[in-house]
């Protein structure tokens, strides 16, 4: 299958730190892709480079088909329509109401009758769990009923592919597992979703992940189904699939 996203030999870094090495790395179309690595390994930067936010110092950005490398500002404003964003905060709007945060995207990007877009509001929030919830606002939501909301907004324009931010860092476990169905559930739906979570819950993963991409030191240490990683014999993996400090891996 032709991955939806591909890095070719992408670098980039910031004054002497290197922090993208010749990265390569496929993300399969319509599937769940952990994105994974111990803190600052390159998880976010990677990202940032899927989303234009960020430039490769060399190498090339294949998405759906198209080179991106080059866009310029107008060609990457359209071409983030295509993409959803839960954030790690959720990133709502407090002086805005439910309804109106989960609109907020599709107004900007759609040209529809409003009596439209509402339908498409409460759809998402029926499809979160989340039915008759647009006149609450953010501050009278629980934790994981802003997350909801945030995944509601990430899903209203239709996106082609959603990107998690450390979906569950800081969440209870109930919550953790809450938000793990969902993106489980959200796939399973939208057939042509491509997800692409960025964690390093190990326990997520394994569990939620169809596609696993380890990151270390800039590169692609590991690819695969999760049962490649729990197999797997290289000492690095090894070591974070353990959890351990003691290991080949490098802490600084």
């Amino acid at each position: 299958m032709t991955p939806i996203i591909e890095f070719k030999n992408i670098s980039k870094s910031f004054g002497r730190h290197k922090v993208l090495d010749h990265l390569n790395i496929k993300i399969p179309r319509g599937r769940i892709t952990f994105i994974l690595g111990k803190s600052g390994e390159g998880k976010s930067v990677t990202i940032k480079h899927i989303m234009g936010l960020l430039k490769p110092d060399s190498g090339r950005i294949i998405v759906d088909g198209q080179d991106i490398t080059d866009f310029d500002v107008e060609e990457l404003r359209e071409y983030r329509k295509n993409f959803g964003m839960l954030f790690q905060n959720a990133a709502l709007f407090d002086s805005m109401t439910v309804g109106e945060n989960v609109l907020f995207p599709l107004a900007e990007h759609k040209r529809q009758k409003m009596s439209v877009m509402l339908d498409r509001v409460e759809e998402v929030l029926t499809q979160v769990g989340l039915p008759n919830m647009q006149h609450k606002f953010p501050p009278e939501l629980s934790t994981g009923q802003r997350k909801r909301v945030g995944l509601a907004r990430a899903l209203v324009t239709r996106p082609r592919v959603i990107l998690y931010d450390e979906p569950t860092t800081g969440m209870d476990p109930l919550v953790s597992e809450m938000i793990d169905s969902l993106i489980v559930q959200l796939s399973k739906e939208e057939k042509d979703l491509t997800s692409i979570v960025i964690s390093h819950d190990l326990k997520a993963a394994l569990a939620t992940g169809e596609n696993l991409a380890f990151l270390y030191k800039g590169q692609l240490a590991l690819d695969g189904p999760p049962e490649a990683f729990k197999t797997s014999t290289d000492p690095v993996v090894r070591q974070f699939f353990a959890g351990k400090v003691e290991g080949p891996m490098e802490f600084f």
